[in-house]
């Protein structure tokens, strides 16, 4: 199985670059399935209905969220109204929304998990350890089924941690959250394949997607907060691509993506 993934989308230039480069991508790179960080999609903060379903509209197969799922206000309900974006399945029972995602392409499975991490973090999410452990007890990587990880987390170790953890039980995890791709794309002894951080999809002529100025004024002032607005400028869309072993669900090869703005460019030639 061949899965795209995208990192945070942010703001409207982030939305375009979507719409600009995953056509191209998936002729070129022919995913099976494409999965879309959206936590930052809607002006910077979360995601609307509307955005979440432009995003789909542009070719996106499942959406995952993050910390800031609840963001706008209208997603408490909303998120019940778009069956393939999960929020953080790490999250109290009861809350709403669903933390994974099935799909069937070609006659191959992938589960998407999409877990929130405990470091540095604002949101008080459960422990994504616990969780994923429980959750592999019920759901299995093997023949013509495949487990994707989108772990929204801050703290690099955190990330590492939680993919060693999951090694040889997890087709690939790949972070979010940070906003900066990391060049640490690898599979691990076991056979998942692991990329700390995807980037963002967004425009890096920024401070993690925002425009500079209220960022400077925070940290070097420390009051008053100033509101961050997205920066407008063209995007770069990163993500990671990922090829699996229909027979095993353990990983073959992962590598970057990067296209447009003022990143350098990487496509994958497997």
């Amino acid at each position: 199985m061949r899965i795209l993934f995208l990192g945070d989308v942010t703001g409207r230039s982030g939305r375009e670059a979507v719409k600009e480069h995953l056509p191209l991508l998936k002729e070129t790179l022919r995913p099976d399935v494409t999965i879309v960080n959206v936590d930052n999609a809607a002006s910077g903060r979360g995601t609307t209905q509307a955005t979440a379903k432009e995003i789909l509209s542009y070719g996106a197969d499942c959406l995952t969220g993050g910390d800031h799922i609840w963001d706008q206000r209208e997603m408490v309900c909303g998120v019940e109204n778009i069956s393939n974006l999960v929020r953080p399945a790490n999250l109290p029972e009861g809350t709403p929304g669903k933390g994974h995602w099935v799909g069937e392409f070609s006659g191959q499975k992938i589960t998407v998990l999409h877990l929130g991490g405990t470091t540095f973090m604002t949101h008080h999410f459960d422990s994504p350890f616990d969780y994923a452990n429980k959750f592999l007890d019920s759901h299995k990587i093997g023949k013509g089924s495949h487990i994707f990880v989108d772990f929204h987390a801050e703290a690099t170790s955190e990330k590492m941690a939680l993919a060693q953890c999951l090694d040889g039980r997890i087709s690939g995890l790949v972070g979010s959250h940070t906003h900066v791709p990391t060049a640490d794309a690898q599979i691990f002894t076991k056979g998942t394949a692991f990329q700390c951080d995807a980037g963002m999809c967004g425009d890096y002529d920024s401070v993690i997607g925002a425009k500079a100025q209220a960022p400077i004024h925070n940290f070097s002032r420390k009051v008053p907060r100033e509101r961050m607005q997205p920066a407008e400028g063209e995007a770069t869309l990163c993500g990671t691509f990922i090829e699996t072993d229909d027979m095993t669900g353990l990983s073959k090869n992962i590598a970057p993506v990067r296209i447009g703005g003022r990143l350098a460019e990487e496509i994958p030639t497997f």
